[in-house]
């Protein structure tokens, strides 16, 4: 029997999903709760690995049992051996031929960053941070450029294992919240003659074929930059032509970064959010 699930968790205390020697990732936290439950080695496949300090909302893994429980048994039970900062959210039999990863139609990212002249508290290792205004305007037009399909070379890791660094983003939606009262608040923590800023949330939204080895992280320093003033919107296209990671800005911090899932064929019948999707600004 092939199990699915989605599974939702904090990245902060993690070095990233992939099991590692260290046993401290999320996939190593996962399996060996799921071999609590089921009194044997079980070994998932996931839909699109996390770096450290990257957060998951609804990754989804497969798995073959040949023990027979009923899905709410899978979640509950194995909740009940995870840390709490990990939580199957759903469980699903599934055909033999579906494939977490290889099913997968498309994959969906979302990077939340707090502008503020204070840094974050409670929000801590959950959003990024930004201590300077950004042109909202002007990163919607630089990351116009990169829509389509096209070669990321600037956009990747050197630890990248992808056999081909053309992907496809069918969208980049970018969106700001303002924080009621924060601008007002945050006044006193500002230097004379620095540019009055309002407190928000930006939220930058991802939809590709698939993502490269830091892809999102490495677009996000570039769209911080454009939305600086640093560089125009137009730069984008001359990092995405240069093919160079040299090109292109420092790598942004992994700290709002959420991984929203993968996107797959109604056929499978899978849940296409979690109840932790919607907690984001």
């Amino acid at each position: 029997m092939r199990i699915a699930l989605g599974v939702s968790y904090n990245g902060q205390a993690y070095n990233g999903w992939q099991s590692q020697s260290s046993g401290n990732t999320v996939q190593d936290k996962l399996e060996a709760a799921l071999g609590r439950f089921a009194t044997e080695k079980v070994s998932t496949v996931c839909a699109g690995r996390t770096d450290a300090g990257v957060h998951g909302l609804m990754q989804v893994v497969h798995f073959d049992t040949e023990l027979e429980r009923a899905p709410y048994s899978w979640v509950r039970g194995t909740n009940t051996f995870l840390p709490p900062d990990i939580a199957v959210q759903w469980a699903h039999p599934v055909a033999e031929d579906f494939h977490s990863r290889f099913c997968a139609t498309g994959r969906r990212y979302a990077y939340v960053l707090l502008q503020s002249p204070v840094r974050p508290s409670v929000e801590a290792g959950r959003v990024g941070w930004m201590f300077y205004p950004l042109d909202g305007e002007a990163m919607q037009q630089g990351a116009s450029y990169l829509l389509g399909e096209h070669d990321f070379s600037s956009f990747r890791a050197s630890a990248c294992q992808a056999k081909s660094p053309v992907k496809t983003l069918y969208d980049i939606r970018i969106t700001r919240r303002l924080i009621s009262g924060g601008s007002q608040a945050a006044a006193s923590a500002m230097r004379p003659g620095d540019e009055p800023m309002e407190c928000c949330y930006w939220r930058f939204e991802f939809d590709g074929s698939a993502f490269l080895h830091h892809m999102v992280r490495n677009i996000m320093g570039c769209l911080i930059n454009i939305g600086q003033k640093q560089c125009p919107p137009e730069w984008m296209q001359q990092v995405l032509d240069a093919r160079s990671r040299d090109a292109a800005a420092p790598t942004f911090a992994p700290d709002g970064l959420y991984f929203l899932g993968p996107m797959y064929e109604e056929k499978w019948g899978l849940p296409t959010r979690t109840a932790a999707y919607d907690w984001l600004p």
